[in-house]
Parts: structure tokens; C-alpha cells; sequence
């Protein structure tokens, strides 16, 4: 790809994550629907946390997580989200910092506190999530700066944003950009539950960008089916590049006519499946803007996925370079 500044540009919601193991009872109990991403509200989240167990703290995010991963890698990454003024924001910040992430969206202030997510991790290691997305609302088209588009050379969108509508103006404005300059845009359709919502938008957004992931359950819940042949049939074409992951059957790369299959990697015990999909795209997109072909860049995808899965959180807790080996 043509020389740029930063390998990709990521616009997603800027969520400080507090994961905690759980029974499935709990989740019952409290109205989650397990494997799934809720949206709450303030008091609800505070009423959440105090019912948790023991709680680890970590910066999260979709995007965000790719974006980490990628620098962990070694890409060159910006993020653009919003946090505010306070302890929660001030902890994101830093993280990204942290790990090489360029971050320099001002702190919101006299609104929302800073996301945050519930992250319920079942024994069986599967995640449940309770969101409240706080100041991650006020992202608008201010926030969309030119430079940064038109030096990246992918812009990476987060589904989960387009729940607000200064936010769905933000996307708009930052595919413009990235199409005035001749830059690649992707797409991850972030949720089952986000794809319900938004299936007919999310329809015209895919005919409008050049990459998108999926994992298995979204693709099929895009087109409502249980056939998952049959979703790929439909999707495929819609746009010039698609990867879907399929947990442990590995993941596949639509290209025109063209699927790539990669093997998932071999994962002695799952802890907690959080961040699977997000560091699948981390690998994948650190492949595809080093000119990789199609294939190692989906298995470097699954092998990202697989190393996350071993640990607590949807950062890694070792740099990610030897992966690349």
C-alpha cells in the first residue's frame, strides 16, 4: 500500500472494560442474555458492579483492541473516541499511550462519564456484556480530522457506534475522506445483537467500504438464516473483501470468487474468549497492510485470536511480535 503514516485509523466507542468470572445463573438472574452485548444505563451499570465478583480493570473497546493489537505487532495505529474528564477517561488514555496507540481526542467535559463494561466471563470462558457507552455518544464529526484520514491507509469503523446519530454523521464524513483520498475503509459488524438493529443501514454501509468482519453468528443473523453457506452466497460480492471467524472451525476470506480457509490455531485451555474477534482483525489487517496474501493474513488473524483467549481481558499481556514469525 501507498506509503502512509499510520497503518490504520480506528473509530470506535473508547470503553474501560471490569471483567469478572461468573455463573450462568447470575446471568439469568440479572436479564442477560449470555454471549451477548447489552446496553445499560448509569445506575444500572453501578448496580452491576456491585453485585460482581473480584474485577479486573482494563481499557477495551472493539477498535480499540484492534488497534492495540496492531501496535503490539508493530503497525502504526491512531484511534479516535471519546472519553471525559475523569479517572475512567484518564485510565484509557493512558493505556493506549502505553502501547503505542495514537490517541489525542480531547476529554469530554460536563457530560457523560467515560464507558464502561461489564464483562461477564461464564465458565466456559464465553463473555456476556453490559455496556454503558457514557461519553462515548458525544462522538461527532468534529472529531473526523482530515489529516488523520487522509494519512491512514485503512479507516476502521466500529458497528457498535452507529446507536447515536452524531456518531452515524461521524462515519459518513469519515468515509468521505477516506474515499476523496483514495484510502481503504473497513467494517466490523461488532454484534449479533448490533446487526439486529441495524441490519438495513448496515446493508448500505457494506456496499460503501472495501473490508468487512464478521464472525459466524453475525453473518448469519445479517441475512437471518441458520445456513451458513447460504449467508455466505449472499455477502459474498457485496463487498470486494470479507473475513469471518468461526471460533474453533478457524475463519475464511471471501474475495470475489476467490475463499481462503485458515485452521484455527490449537488452544490448550480458553479462559475467556473476549477480544477473540477484534485481535482476529489486529493480525489480519497488520497482514493485509504489509502486502501479505490473503491467507497468511487470516492466519495470522487466528493466531492473534487464539493468544488472547489464553488470558483474562482483550489485551495481550505480552507483545504480540513473535507472532509474526
Amino acid at each position: 500500500m501507498t506509503k502512509t503514516l499510520y497503518d490504520v485509523a480506528g473509530i470506535g466507542n473508547a470503553i474501560v472494560d471490569v471483567l469478572s468470572f461468573c455463573e450462568d445463573s447470575f446471568l439469568q438472574k440479572q436479564g442477560l442474555i449470555k454471549n451477548s452485548m447489552t446496553l445499560i444505563d448509569q445506575e444500572r451499570s453501578a448496580m452491576l458492579y456491585r453485585m460482581a465478583g473480584q474485577t479486573t480493570e482494563c481499557s477495551g473497546g472493539s477498535v480499540a483492541n484492534t488497534l492495540a493489537g496492531m501496535a503490539s505487532l508493530g503497525a502504526k495505529t491512531a484511534f479516535i473516541g471519546k472519553v471525559a474528564d475523569d479517572q475512567l477517561g484518564d485510565i484509557f488514555t493512558h493505556d493506549m499511550r502505553a502501547v503505542g496507540v495514537h490517541f489525542s481526542s480531547v476529554p469530554a467535559i460536563g457530560g457523560p462519564s467515560t464507558a464502561s463494561c461489564l464483562v461477564f466471563v461464564s465458565s466456559d470462558a464465553h463473555r456476556t456484556m453490559a455496556t454503558f457507552i457514557g461519553a462515548c455518544s458525544l462522538v461527532s464529526e468534529d472529531d473526523i480530522h482530515e489529516y488523520t484520514i487522509q494519512n491512514s491507509a485503512i479507516t476502521y469503523i466500529e458497528g457498535y457506534l452507529w446507536d447515536t446519530e452524531n456518531a452515524k454523521s461521524a462515519i459518513r464524513k469519515a468515509i468521505a475522506l477516506a474515499k476523496k483520498h483514495g484510502r481503504k475503509i473497513a467494517f466490523t459488524l461488532s454484534d449479533v445483537f448490533c446487526v439486529d438493529r441495524h441490519r438495513e443501514a448496515f446493508f448500505e454501509l457494506i456496499g460503501n467500504i472495501d473490508i468487512m468482519f464478521a464472525n459466524e453468528a453475525e453473518l448469519k443473523s445479517l441475512y437471518k438464516t441458520d445456513d451458513f453457506d447460504y449467508a455466505v452466497s449472499k455477502i459474498r460480492g457485496r463487498c470486494p473483501l470479507i473475513a469471518v471467524t468461526r471460533s474453533e472451525k478457524g475463519s475464511i476470506v471471501l474475495a470475489g470468487d476467490t475463499t481462503e480457509e485458515a485452521p484455527a490455531e490449537y488452544v490448550a485451555k480458553v479462559v475467556d474468549t473476549t477480544g477473540a474477534g477484534d485481535l482476529y482483525a489486529s493480525g489480519f489487517l497488520f497482514g493485509l497492510t504489509r502486502g501479505w496474501d490473503l491467507k497468511s493474513c487470516a492466519m495470522l488473524g487466528n493466531r492473534c485470536a487464539a493468544e488472547i483467549i489464553t488470558q483474562l481481558g482483550a489485551r495481550s499481556m505480552r507483545p504480540l511480535k513473535d507472532l509474526v514469525a
